[in-house]
């Protein structure tokens, strides 16, 4: 196979993965309040089938990629792909809620082998001039994916909630079977290799600590004892495991790239991004619902237009980058998300749904803007042997900061609202204000849009601030010379 059919054909394979990894997730949630009927599950349940998911992607995916940039991606990918199949098989058996939560665990596993090894895979195969374009169509099938789900979710759920996971099973065969067959190893692999158990396991449970904490702070509160004890344990671990990286010869992740002006300004505007964008759709579920008095499935399908204008940007922008360049575009994109949260800052009980679409809009054209290049930026910069795990630290940064966006809200919107309405709201079993103190928790709504345009002004000017490129061999003969 020609190099420049084999960069389309990997395409092909790691969009089948995200377009199914997306399409489970927002056809999900769409079904979780007869999901909770169907299995009596508890809402602490519920919730965990949800966050869960999101939790143990953030934690596995760099230590993934890590192991990636030592052994191969191709076998990862498959694995990975092969696994979330039958996780689907297993969860669409499930009889209780503890077992679809143990398998989503498992489809975790298989999500973070697809995810921490699907950018690193597009960046083998494109050559770095084409890259934006490559990683702009990924986010647009993404955005499609996002598009489709509530409604096919809707669609599903007509016919049972299992379907929602039956679906996946033949996708996964196709999938999984069209990336064993058409994937090759294209990045060199040395066979000298040794894993850094100490750093992995430090920065596992060191970030475990710090999701959990971040989830339940808005739940049980900030000040809680446990809430407490857990940020305390993340520190400890988390300053062990850069002591740890420090003093090995292999670590899991190479400091390298935090310590380059380009790649850490690039991954904290990616975080600060996920800060301001994570809880925009689950605030606008609660306003829809709450507020609006909108139908669940409805009020899904009205977040459409995110997905929309981030549909129509992704691939121009990705395309614009490889011209261009990131930096002026990622920021650029990252004010003009910021113009659409200004928007929602000043949302009342009476604001229109035509006027919210038009904020969405605006929000998504601006996210598409960013994405693209700026994950172009950091793929198109670190050498091949380091891409596994710069994949993994930028879905990282995206998932911990969009954990911490929804554990803000929590806080600020429980103010305003009783603790029956909320789990109802949050898992779609009620639609209206009975419970809710509106005027407050509009109030509370606002705020929380405020810290957010707040957040995505301040990832603009980092995004801004990003220096040239690293010359990652002149670094590495540097530091030979100071060995020798």
């Amino acid at each position: 196979m020609k190099k420049d059919n084999y960069k389309w054909v990997a395409l092909s394979c790691t969009t089948i993965g995200a377009l199914f990894s997306v399409l489970s997730g927002s056809t999900l949630m769409i079904a979780l309040p007869v999901i909770m009927k169907d299995l009596n599950a508890s809402m602490g349940i519920v919730t965990w089938i949800l966050m869960g998911y999101m939790l143990a992607m953030t934690i596995l995916v760099p230590s993934i990629g890590r192991i990636a940039d030592m052994f191969g991606r191709k076998k990862l990918y498959v694995s990975g792909f092969a696994l979330f199949t039958f996780a689907s098989f297993l969860c669409s058996i499930s009889k209780t809620g503890i077992q679809l939560l143990i398998f989503r665990m498992i489809q975790a596993i298989g999500g973070s082998l697809m995810v921490a090894n699907s950018t690193a895979i597009v960046a083998d195969a494109f050559p770095k001039k084409e890259l934006g374009k490559a990683l702009g169509i990924n986010s647009m099938i993404i955005s499609i994916a996002s598009i489709i789900g509530p409604i096919l979710g809707g669609f599903l759920i007509s016919i049972g909630w299992r379907s929602i996971f039956y679906i996946n099973i033949p996708i996964g065969i196709i999938g999984t079977l069209w990336a064993a067959f058409q994937l090759k190893e294209t990045a060199t692999i040395s066979k000298k290799h040794k894993f850094d158990f100490k750093g992995t396991l430090t920065f596992s449970f060191g970030m475990l600590a710090l999701l959990v904490a971040l989830s339940f702070g808005g739940f049980i509160g900030w000040v809680n004892i446990t809430v407490i004890s857990l940020i305390i344990v993340s520190i400890i671990l988390l300053v062990l495991f850069v002591y740890i990286e420090n003093n090995t010869d292999e670590p899991m992740l190479d400091l390298r790239l935090l310590k380059t002006r380009v790649l850490a300004f690039a991954y904290t505007s990616n975080l600060l991004n996920g800060i301001a964008r994570g809880a925009v759709t689950f605030l606008l579920i609660f306003f829809f619902q709450g507020v609006k008095g909108i139908d669940p499935i409805v009020a899904g399908m009205l977040l459409a237009p995110l997905a929309v204008s981030m549909m129509i940007v992704s691939p121009i922008s990705g395309y614009l980058s490889d011209k261009y360049g990131a930096r002026i575009l990622s920021s650029l994109g990252l004010l003009i998300s910021a113009v659409g949260l200004l928007g929602m800052m000043f949302i009342t009980e009476n604001t229109s749904t035509f006027e919210i679409i038009i904020w969405m809009l605006i929000m998504g054209f601006g996210s598409g803007m960013f994405f693209s290049p700026n994950t172009s930026s950091i793929m198109g910069m670190v050498p091949a042997d380091k891409r596994g795990i710069a994949a993994g630290l930028r879905t990282m940064a995206n998932n911990a900061g969009n954990v911490l966006s929804i554990a803000i809200s929590m806080a600020i919107v429980s103010s305003s609202i009783s603790q029956e309405a909320m789990q109802a709201l949050f898992v779609g079993t009620q639609v209206g204000s009975k419970g809710i103190a509106v005027d407050q928790f509009v109030l509370g709504l606002r705020t929380a849009f405020t810290i957010s345009f707040i957040f995505s002004i301040i990832a603009a000017v980092i995004s801004y601030l990003r220096g040239k490129e690293p010359d990652w061999e002149e670094e590495l003969e540097e530091e030979l010379e100071k060995a020798q």
